[in-house]
């Protein structure tokens, strides 16, 4: 461009556009985007909110008073329930963001006049390269968000995952942190589970095996047993904690010298290990009681 060419270039119309046309499509944009963000987020807000307060239908368990104890607006569910809906509520909102921002930033190249077709092929091609990359990172965070879209566990579950046994203290969606009965705390990738077994989702059952001395009449025993469990099941203790009436389902294994009679209660979730100590204590101090032989291991 010449001098001369100059004051044909810089007219009054070419300024005109220069400060105040694009300046104010930019800021026209920013203030749509912050508009649509804040919307998207409130609407974010109030779908968690619904999610996080809503009650299950009582079907869920098949009995009203194992649906009120489990399912109930203050019990383990519900707390699982309103933190899978504000993790998966963070999440969306995080995508919303980016997706915003990301239209906001090509729109405003457009505007200012910038070929926006060569960055995208460039973005596309950086974006393939760190896909590959991080093909670790992006499989944990996919079967993170699967996780709690299946509600396959939540904090103070009692899970396998095959790495590690423990209490769920955290969800995330890379990791899940557990603690082991000893203490030890365990961090899990989510991409790295192929199984989880939970032993506190919805109800939970207590199996006892009861070692019985081989020469003991097996109707004696079991009726022994019956009692006990009955006793334990009108405890005003215990009660709360038992959701069907026990059953004692017979002889389970016949050895050389003893036999098990296999002992069955459907409980809360996370009650089973407390019910089964106190019965085995009950059983012993029982059977002892009435002069029956339990049987011993063998030195």
């Amino acid at each position: 461009m010449t001098a001369q060419d100059a004051p044909e270039r810089f007219t009054a119309a070419w300024w005109s556009e220069v400060l105040l046309d694009k300046p104010l499509h930019l800021a026209g944009l920013l203030l749509l985007g912050f508009v649509g963000r804040f919307l998207a987020h409130r609407v974010i807000d109030r779908i968690v909110a619904r999610a996080a307060a809503a009650e299950p239908p009582e079907r869920l368990l098949g009995s009203r008073r194992a649906a009120r104890i489990v399912l109930g607006g203050s019990g383990v569910y519900s707390e699982r329930r309103a933190l899978r809906a504000t993790t998966l509520g963070a999440l969306l909102k995080s995508v919303v963001t980016v997706v915003i921002a990301m239209i906001v930033v090509i729109t405003a190249l457009e505007i200012l006049g910038y070929p926006v077709g060569p960055l995208l092929a460039s973005a596309g091609i950086v974006g393939v390269a760190l896909g590959f990359g991080a093909q670790n990172l992006v499989r944990d965070y996919l079967n993170g968000v699967f996780m709690l879209l299946e509600d396959q566990y939540g904090v103070g579950d009692v899970i396998d995952m095959g790495h590690a046994t423990g209490t769920v203290e955290g969800v995330g969606l890379r990791i899940t942190r557990l603690r082991a009965v000893d203490g030890t705390v365990w961090h899990v990738r989510n991409g790295e589970v192929v199984r989880v077994g939970n032993s506190s989702h919805g109800w939970a059952r207590t199996v006892l095996d009861v070692q019985v001395a081989y020469g003991e009449d097996s109707e004696r025993a079991r009726a022994i047993i019956n009692r006990v469990v009955a006793e334990a099941s009108a405890d005003p203790e215990w009660s709360p904690h038992i959701l069907e009436p026990p059953e004692v389902w017979g002889v389970e294994d016949v050895r050389s010298d003893s036999y098990a009679v296999r002992l069955v209660v459907k409980t809360e979730p996370l009650q089973q290990w407390r019910l089964a100590r106190e019965l085995r204590e009950r059983l012993m101090r029982a059977f002892t009681a009435e002069g029956v032989e339990i049987a011993r291991e063998k030195a």
